[in-house]
């Protein structure tokens, strides 16, 4: 479920829909570390996700602020500005391509902050 907490993304849209995603709305992810609603907002959406076994994605990550404090909360998958500007899909799997093949000839482990939309570390 797109744009989580705005709108129509009903609670009840959760069990009468089969869900393995919310991604949380960039608005509450943008005053993070300035509104203490924002944190107790997301606190409670990684835990409803977590406890329903589903991902949690953070939209419109910015800040290495951010994502840190997204990580203390638990939320598994972070996307925006701080990793990527939108691009074309023969960008991505270009780019895909240069950092396996440079991870290959250094032998260096992989960069968790490298992916789009992927899992945290």
């Amino acid at each position: 479920m797109d744009d989580f907490g705005t709108g129509y993304s009903s609670l009840s849209y959760l069990r009468s829909f089969p869900f393995d995603k919310i991604k949380i709305d960039q608005s509450f992810i943008r005053d993070l570390t300035s509104r203490a609603d924002s944190i107790h907002i997301i606190r409670a959406v990684v835990g409803l996700c977590a406890g329903l076994n589903m991902t949690t994605t953070a939209e419109g990550v910015e800040t290495q602020a951010q994502l840190n404090q997204l990580r203390t909360e638990g939320c598994t998958e972070i996307q925006g500005f701080l990793f990527s500007r939108p691009t074309r899909a023969a960008n991505v799997l270009q780019r895909s391509a240069t950092h396996t093949s440079r991870r290959s000839a250094t032998k260096t482990p992989s960069n968790p902050h490298c992916n789009t939309s992927g899992p945290v570390h």
